[in-house]
């Protein structure tokens, strides 16, 4: 039973304390207490209180570490050990919020919708912000079995709801962006220029041309080993893939235009294209920037990559030996492509970087 004392206010009237003090081998474990008006109403509580506190657990909650979301975020980070670089950098983004701060155990629906509503505040489009909720929605699933971080997976489903019914996220729409060849003669002629200036940079003509015909994506280039290439063919590991996060190692079929790229980079390091996807996509923002040239992104490249697959009259089947794409419905929208033909027949740049080897004389 806990402790009840009588105090005199100021104003002559009575008020009551309650305490309650719950002890283990000597050792205080928790403490707390409330003042009432009527010592009926305290008597009452702390019944009530100790009654609860000595449920199993109860205690151990109560005096467990406060975690903050920003610490889940930190541990789904640390432990995760294949996460895409778009969504870290939107984890680490989110850090950067008010949310982030809350203990786990107090965050509700309520407050995920506000967090939206401040990511509505600046640019960020539906299908943006519900990539936002998306990816946090995975730490809110794991924390709590995982590491035991009491963060509530029911209410970020609630949020879910509100914030889809209320509009204010939306699925990912499929960019249809892909670059003109005027376009890509700008581009390609910035970074020769920068070659010659500093040789040591990431021979960026060659990774975009080799992106524009291998459909490759910045990550698995840069991960691309001298032992993954098998003859006209590449082992791509950790392939993206929304169902398998882990093993997903594939080969796929590497078109002559990519191979002759790769077999001009020298043998100096175990990676074919040993540079940081930082870098690579830092440069590419740049000089797009640079050139005035609006709304394509390297990931454009596969896709225009993809198109041209099919603009040559290739299958479903063909094509996705060299995309990856381990479903055949996800190149369903590229069936839809009328134009024929080779998009990149007589293009220079192909030749001058990867230039083809002189054919011997039958009688030399």
């Amino acid at each position: 039973m806990g402790t009840i004392l009588a105090r005199k206010r100021k104003d002559g009237s009575t008020s009551y304390l309650a305490q309650i003090v719950k002890k283990r081998g000597g050792v205080i474990l928790w403490r707390e207490a409330k003042t009432f008006s009527r010592e009926r109403e305290a008597k009452a509580w702390a019944a009530f209180r100790e009654e609860e506190l000595d449920k199993p657990g109860v205690i151990e909650r109560l005096t467990a570490p406060k975690n903050t979301l920003a610490d889940a975020i930190d541990r789904y980070l640390e432990e995760k050990r294949t996460i895409g670089r778009t969504k870290a950098q939107v984890l680490r983004s989110i850090k950067t919020y008010a949310i982030a701060s809350m203990q786990c155990d107090v965050i509700v629906s309520a407050d995920i919708v506000a967090f939206a509503d401040q990511l509505a505040e600046g640019t960020r489009k539906p299908q943006t912000i519900g990539n936002y909720i998306s990816h946090l929605a995975a730490i809110f699933r794991d924390a709590k079995d995982a590491w035991k971080m009491p963060l509530n997976y029911a209410e970020m489903q609630a949020a879910q709801r509100v914030l889809s019914r209320h509009e204010k996220t939306a699925k990912s729409t499929k960019r249809d962006r892909r670059p003109t060849l005027a376009e890509l003669d700008l581009i390609l002629q910035h970074f020769t220029d920068r070659q010659a200036r500093t040789p040591h940079a990431a021979p960026m003509v060659k990774i975009i041309i080799f992106a524009l015909f291998s459909s490759r994506r910045m990550e698995e280039i840069t991960r691309i080993a001298w032992d993954d290439l098998d003859g006209d063919r590449i082992l791509v590991k950790a392939m993206k893939h929304p169902g398998q996060k882990i093993g997903n190692d594939v080969y796929v079929d590497l078109p002559p235009e990519a191979l002759r790229i790769v077999q001009t980079m020298p043998k100096v390091k175990p990676e074919i294209f040993p540079y940081s996807t930082d870098a690579i996509g830092a440069a590419f923002t740049r000089a797009c920037a640079l050139l005035e040239i609006e709304d394509l992104h390297f990931h454009d490249l596969r896709h225009e990559a993809v198109s041209r697959l099919f603009e040559l009259g290739n299958s479903i089947p063909h094509v996705a030996a060299v995309s990856g794409h381990r479903s055949w419905s996800s190149l369903q929208r590229y069936t839809q492509i009328r134009t024929k033909g080779d998009k990149f027949a007589n293009w220079p740049w192909l030749d001058i970087v990867a230039p083809k080897p002189q054919e011997q004389p039958e009688n030399a």
